[in-house]
């Protein structure tokens, strides 16, 4: 499992008729919600067959089952009023992207608690249906504090983010903890969070809004994650999964929100994030150089984010095999792997590309990957 060399951050593009059934579905109409299920079932087949043609060995559902990367888990708590906007994000537009859709609604108004797993609707029928080894993605729990922290109504129940993040910690850990005891073999905490302690502007933010040194934050962020990778461990009573952490700097409609190389937190993360794999963004100048991975553990792999899911055009196999050799100056290859920089739907509205542009991604990126890796 350590080994795969073709990898995908999870998402995919919504097809028009999954779009369609989630958009007309009344939570209230047993008849719709049945028929929103039979086409996300169908679009799962769907998708999972094109994982498998395009020549990739870790199979996702494509997250067809969710409005967002997050949704899974604000629909799994009681304590979020979604009838307010959360906070949280400056999108920097792409220049082929002009709107945006928002990732999460919703502040804190009481204490967040668990009414329900948060994949418990996801896992069955990926498991009974995957042609390989399946891969669930969740939400890390850093996501959550600076979106549903609202000042003036969430401080009433939480006296502080930190108090609000270690709430949230407890339920994701529970369920990556369920994950493991039920034989999922890859599970993969998506964290864009990270990039705030990365670009200068957002650790101002963080500090203005918090009032909490960055580094400090950051340390907070590490635990919390490393709270649910170790629940995983324990869960699987010595047959662990592959664990891994994918980190970006935000994926909305092609859109962004922030900027710079992994220096200001590699050596730090790199060392003590307990994960066996790190997926990260490196599709353009944003992502600064390969230095950073110098901080990786010799026992880690590094999945280069290499190919964007942001953009149409398609990468060329001889620049990605140029960059790879890069990289291999700092991690030996065999440490290595291949994917896209993030999702290609983190939103349920997808990134500015074509169905025939993302597997056309795919395919490169499993070919390109059986080339170096064989």
């Amino acid at each position: 499992m350590s080994s795969f060399r073709s990898d995908h951050v999870g998402s995919f593009l919504r097809p028009a008729e999954l779009l369609a059934a989630r958009a007309s579905a009344s939570p209230t109409d047993f008849r719709s919600k049945e028929d929103l299920k039979r086409t996300e079932d169908a679009c799962i087949l769907g998708v999972l067959a094109r994982q498998k043609d395009a020549g990739l060995g870790v199979f996702t559902d494509g997250e067809f089952r969710r409005r967002n990367f997050m949704s899974d888990f604000v629909d799994s708590v009681d304590g979020v009023d979604t009838g307010h906007e959360a906070g949280g994000y400056h999108w920097q537009h792409a220049a082929s992207v002009q709107d945006k859709a928002s990732a999460v609604d919703g502040i804190a108004t009481a204490k967040i608690v668990s009414k329900r797993r948060m994949t418990g609707h996801e896992v069955p029928f990926l498991l009974a249906n995957s042609p390989g080894p399946a891969k669930i993605t969740l939400p890390s729990a850093t996501q959550f504090p600076m979106l549903l922290f609202r000042r003036g109504v969430t401080d009433k129940v939480y006296a502080s983010h930190s108090e609000l993040l270690a709430d949230v910690a407890s339920i994701v850990s529970a369920e990556v903890a369920a994950l493991a005891k039920e034989g999922l073999r890859y599970i993969q905490i998506d964290a864009p969070r990270y990039s705030w302690y990365i670009d200068p502007k957002w650790r101002e933010k963080l500090r203005a809004d918090t009032g909490m040194d960055p580094e400090v934050a950051l340390d907070e962020a590490i635990a919390a994650d490393n709270l649910a990778f170790d629940a995983a461990r324990a869960a699987a009573d010595g047959n662990a999964p592959l664990l891994a952490i994918h980190l970006c700097r935000g994926n909305n409609r092609g859109n962004w929100y922030a900027e710079g190389g992994y220096d200001a937190i590699a050596e730090k993360l790199f060392s003590t994030l307990r994960v066996n794999r790190f997926l990260l963004e490196y599709d353009d100048e944003r992502s600064g150089s390969f230095e950073p991975l110098r901080f990786v553990p010799k026992d880690r792999t590094v999945v280069l984010g290499l190919v964007s899911s942001k953009r149409a055009e398609l990468e060329t196999k001889e620049d990605l095999l140029r960059r790879i050799d890069q990289a291999a100056k700092i991690v030996p290859l065999e440490n290595l792997a291949l994917s896209p920089q993030c999702g290609f739907a983190s939103v349920a509205e997808g990134n500015p590309v074509t169905e025939e542009v993302e597997w056309a991604k795919i395919r490169l990126v499993a070919d390109v990957a059986r080339q170096v890796w064989g």
